[in-house]
């Protein structure tokens, strides 16, 4: 037991001599002795006194040999602290000061994946996940030979997954909502709009895993607008889902929905005169 608590004691010693020591240096006009003390702290890994002390380096340090080191590790210091939109900003700084710097390339790389750890899921607004793609796309067009380009691609296709999940929900929501016209205030219809996002999506993801997620929405969304229309559409628009779903079938022979698709046929062909 006694052995315990001269233990704790001893710990309790060095954690007071250790804060204190910080706040020696953190009030200490220093500049040079503190920027060492803060790589000290920033290769042990406490990174959130290491980023107090660099704050304070960085103005004093700009122009010197130690310059871009010091602003740098700031970034890194920030980035591991997981206060990634803070970091994101202090890369772009370090690459708008030192755009041929020794770090610019992982400042850009860097930029990108602060915003990358930041993005939200795909049911949330996307502006994020928008502006990472956008910061790895500079990362490339920067430095074609990228030594994290293919890190770099895989964030992208995963990010682009992501927008693709969120047109997916979207689509979904829209064709959930089906009938109901409280939030069609500008007129249209829910299946009007599940159609238009799942085309478009489709224009601008034609080689997405969802493709066929897509498809099936249009699909059934043409077939419940033509089975809600009102008499002078509903010829126009059984054809126009009947074509849909004869695409649907053709492009993809061995769906799940083969089934549905031949059945909103049938449906349709009694509307269309075209039954055999």
């Amino acid at each position: 037991m006694k052995k315990i608590i001269l233990f704790t004691v001893c710990c309790a010693c060095l954690m007071a001599s250790c804060a204190s020591q910080f706040n020696r240096v953190y009030k200490s006009d220093n500049i040079p002795f503190k920027y060492e003390y803060a790589k000290e702290l920033y290769t042990k890994g406490q990174s959130s006194k290491a980023i107090l002390l660099l704050q304070q380096c960085v103005t004093p340090l700009k122009g010197t040999d130690n310059g871009q080191e010091c602003l740098y590790m700031l970034c890194m210091a920030t980035f591991k602290s997981k206060d990634y939109e803070t970091a994101s900003q202090y890369f772009k700084r370090y690459l708008q000061a030192y755009p041929k710097g020794i770090y610019a390339e992982m400042a850009a790389f860097y930029i990108g994946e602060s915003l990358y750890q930041s993005t939200p899921e795909p049911r949330l607004d996307q502006s994020p996940t928008m502006a990472a793609i956008n910061a790895y796309q500079e990362y490339l067009d920067l430095f074609p030979d990228a030594s994290m380009k293919e890190l770099t691609h895989s964030r992208l296709f995963e990010l682009q997954d992501k927008l693709i999940q969120k047109e997916l929900l979207s689509a979904k929501l829209y064709y959930n909502l089906g009938p109901y016209f409280g939030n069609c205030t500008s007129g249209g219809s829910n299946y009007e709009a599940c159609i238009v996002t799942a085309q478009n999506a489709i224009k601008t993801y034609p080689f997405s895993a969802k493709k066929e997620d897509f498809a099936v929405l249009i699909m059934k969304s043409k077939f419940e607008l033509a089975e809600r229309s009102v008499e002078a559409k509903r010829l126009e628009r059984y054809r126009d889902a009947e074509d849909e779903c004869y695409g649907f079938l053709n492009e993809y022979p061995d769906s799940e929905f083969k089934a549905l698709a031949e059945k909103y046929i049938a449906v349709c062909k009694k509307y269309t005169g075209e039954e055999s």
